[in-house]
């Protein structure tokens, strides 16, 4: 079995490498863009401050360049998609600097790190044929390239105009998913900054759902077609017929509007960082208890019915009759039979339930408004906002492989029978 896991482990890096990159094609062959948003935007705006038809707000070409550079949209889409993992080099730091007709030396300020505070002075200087030399920039120059550019139509003759950039291998691999069109920071910052409210709702109703599901699936199995049974049976189903956005919209209005038991919106209060520890856990409880209820909803009739059903069966098999012939209590073959042999299917859900630890739910993440990982993905979408959209699928796709381990474990632990060799 040690075996088994370990090749399973070992598979999870070819796997999301093939991942990556159906992940990378799609959203290069999807129409639309950065770009295109960045054109949208610009004319909003122009429209807004009365441009009319002179001012299109549309990009210009050198803008245009600038974008499709950074977003690797110049190069072939081989070449983009292993920048893009980390094992080609990504041009960085891009700085023009002209040259004085008959000069041979000129100098620009520069981060020649990134994150630097200060920017420092860096000196080019051309040589007799023609080649450029960078200095002043220490233990760095090997990162730092130059290559030639054209002159500006209306520069003076003579004068030499090239661009200094730095090449790091920043992809993937490294960590490094880019930064996002619509928020301006690193993709990977993005994602961290959510990650704890949609990881707080998915491990809550995971928790809740399992502690309460199976107890009631159990005794809906052992009191069978009895008012229990009947009477939990109508709450469930109905339960279940009600969306859990729609849900969501009808808890707010009745507590929240109405009688102001709730919050109607929101994670924290807006005063949350000056309370003390113990105010902090009731009002994060407080702002939760509504989406927790949406959230809930739909899972609950799929799990209780799971358990129950199983159990059932469990109840009807041989070895049950054989048991209790061979003068087994009740109780102990119900307890370590049935029940043991009914869990294993809940424990292989459990193992697909670790990408609900994350994705949350946009459409009650957008009803009560809250920042969580699944409206993220949503507005990325809509906002064409790629890096955070490969992010995010690269993300719960690794989270999928995990959870397809897991519920192997979790099936070898419950179920005897199950030996992976």
């Amino acid at each position: 079995m040690r075996d088994y896991f370990i090749r399973r482990f070992l598979l999870i890096f070819p796997t999301m490498l093939g991942i990556s990159f159906v992940v990378f094609l799609v959203t290069r062959m999807a129409p639309g863009g950065p770009i295109e948003q960045a054109m949208m935007q610009m004319q909003q705006v122009s429209e807004e401050s009365g441009g009319g038809q002179a001012d299109t707000g549309l990009l210009d070409e050198e803008q245009r360049k600038d974008l499709e550079r950074y977003y690797g949209l110049d190069k072939p889409i081989g070449t983009s998609y292993l920048i893009w993992l980390g094992i080609l080099p990504r041009e960085k730091s891009h700085r023009e600097v002209e040259f004085a007709p008959g000069e041979t030396k000129a100098s620009v300020r520069i981060r020649l790190v990134e994150g630097e505070p200060k920017k420092k002075r860096m000196r080019l200087e051309q040589d007799d044929s023609g080649r450029v030399i960078l200095t002043n920039v220490g233990e760095f120059a090997g990162n730092w390239e130059w290559r030639p550019l054209d002159p500006k139509p209306n520069a003076k003759d003579g004068s030499l105009r090239v661009e200094v950039y730095r090449e790091e291998h920043s992809g993937l691999i490294q960590g490094d998913l880019g930064r996002s069109f619509r928020y301006g920071k690193p993709v990977e910052e993005v994602i961290w900054q959510r990650l704890p409210v949609s990881t707080f709702f998915g491990v809550m109703t995971v928790i809740i759902l399992y502690a309460v599901c199976i107890p009631l699936g159990f005794f809906k199995a052992v009191k069978h077609n009895s008012w229990f049974d009947n009477g939990t049976s109508v709450l469930i189903f109905m339960g279940y017929a009600v969306p859990g956005y729609v849900l969501g919209f009808l808890l707010i209005l009745f507590c929240a509007v109405n009688n102001e038991w709730f919050p109607a919106s929101g994670f924290t209060s807006i005063e949350f960082d000056d309370l003390s520890f113990s105010e902090k856990v009731k009002d994060v409880f407080h702002h939760s208890a509504l989406p927790l209820c949406a959230y809930l909803v739909g899972g609950f009739a799929f799990l209780t019915m799971l358990m129950k059903n199983h159990l059932m069966d469990n109840l009807a098999a041989d070895y049950m009759r054989t048991a209790l012939s061979k003068g087994v209590a009740y109780k102990d073959a119900l307890r370590r039979h049935a029940l043991r042999n009914s869990l294993i299917p809940i424990a292989t859900n459990l193992g697909h339930q670790v990408t609900l630890f994350v994705a949350g739910s946009f459409l009650i993440e957008k009803i009560f408004d809250i920042n969580g990982f699944g409206l993220l993905g949503f507005n990325a979408i809509i906002d064409r906002d790629f890096p955070v959209v490969m992010g995010v699928l690269m993300l719960s796709a690794l989270l999928m492989l995990i959870g397809n381990i897991i519920s192997d474990f979790l099936m070898a632990l419950v179920d005897p029978r199950v030996r992976f060799e």
